[in-house]
């Protein structure tokens, strides 16, 4: 049977070269980077020259480099961090209704010691405004959290407009989850009023279980974890050596093919469309000007989990919508709750997500499995 992987959002294939980077590492550099003997040495070595690398790609200073477990961990020491840290100076922080879960229940935890959060609403587009963002700022507000790119229709959140308007509010930390934004625009950091900033290897043809929090040099963070004052003093635990110096390879191998693979995601998104747009009963959530990898669409009267499953019969894996909330299936998207979307459309919705290793002879067969699926469900409803 075919095999066609379009659920890169969810988590990517890793790369033949980060794989060979790792194992060597793994092999080579086994001594512990705090250790004062040679092969301890080594190993600091190697995991400096991996920040640098990193650093470069993100034209800052090594030292604001912060090397931890991945995106949930990244996005939990920006907003905890910040608001322990900040904690006596304010407690009012500003999200929005879209935010990935690690963010969202972050907040949630917040709020229940206390701090108050508003969720800015997005348009049926999935996007929030700037100008709600500045009405919402209030002497007290300590932290706005806002994503790139939505994980589940790919909006681009206005990032560089919302830099702009924190540019009149220097005491305010700006963290933007990252994750599903490498090689999606030709800065990583997008706008250079960005404080916080989380990726996460797997998110880019990386190892699981590694990723990075940028952090300004000037802002400050209260540590999560308590231990051996590992980066920084900030984040205590000895380090993922072999994971970070696969991470800085794949990093740089995105950067490098972004263009090309951003090229060829955009032809895959305007001829699913063009097909879909055809039929009445397809409704399609992304918008023509998102990410280009991301492709949320409905099928009207069958269930996400049901597509989801009737594709995988035919070798195609995709998802409903955050691979993190999948399984609870009595659950709708929240992101398309926020976008206004009614509850049934929303239990329809199902997720392409498209990677590096994806071709347009897949898609032409993922079409032709869409016709004869059509065809199916239209003889059972």
């Amino acid at each position: 049977m075919t095999e066609i992987y379009f659920d890169n959002s969810a988590t990517t294939k890793l790369d033949s070269q980060v794989l060979k980077s790792m194992l060597t590492t793994m092999e080579t550099y086994y001594g512990n980077p705090s250790s004062l003997h040679d092969l301890g040495n080594q190993a600091n070595k190697l995991l400096q020259s991996a920040r640098q690398q990193i650093a470069d790609l993100f034209a800052c200073q090594a030292k604001e480099i912060i090397f931890t477990s991945g995106g949930t961990e990244s996005n939990n020491f920006a907003l905890k961090g910040t608001a322990m840290e900040k904690g006596n100076f304010g407690r009012h922080i500003i999200s929005s209704q879209v935010e990935h879960p690690s963010v969202r229940r972050s907040l949630e935890h917040l709020q229940r010691q206390g701090f108050d959060v508003t969720y800015l609403p997005v348009n049926k587009q999935g996007l929030v405004s700037a100008d709600d963002l500045r009405a919402a700022l209030r002497d007290d507000t300590i932290l706005v959290s806002i994503m790139a790119v939505n994980n589940e229709v790919g909006a681009i959140q206005p990032i560089a407009e919302i830099g702009e308007v924190l540019n009149d509010y220097p005491s305010i930390h700006y963290h933007v989850d990252g994750v599903q934004s490498l090689g999606k625009f030709t800065d990583i950091l997008i706008h250079p009023r960005v404080d916080l900033f989380s990726l996460s290897a797997h998110k880019f043809n990386g190892p699981r279980g590694v990723g990075i929090l940028y952090k300004q040099a000037n802002r400050k963070l209260s540590p999560l974890l308590d231990g051996g004052g590992q980066e920084g003093q900030l984040r205590s635990s000895t380090e993922n050596l072999a994971g970070i110096v696969a991470m800085a390879k794949a990093m740089r191998l995105t950067m490098e093919n972004a263009s090309q693979e951003n090229a060829n995601h955009k032809q895959f998104q305007e001829k699913i469309r063009a097909y879909m747009s055809k039929n009445s009963d397809f409704k399609i959530f992304s918008a023509p000007n998102q990410a280009p990898h991301v492709f949320c669409f409905a099928l009207r009267g069958v269930r996400g989990e049901v597509m989801v499953h009737a594709l995988e019969n035919e070798g195609i894996y995709a998802s409903t919508t955050s691979a993190c909330s999948s399984r609870a299936t009595d659950q709708a998207s929240s992101t398309l709750k926020a976008m206004g979307v009614a509850g049934d459309w929303a239990s329809y919705a199902c997720r392409l997500s498209f990677g590096s290793d994806n071709t347009m002879e897949e898609i032409d067969y993922f079409l032709q499995v869409m016709d004869k699926l059509v065809a199916k469900f239209a003889k059972i409803q």
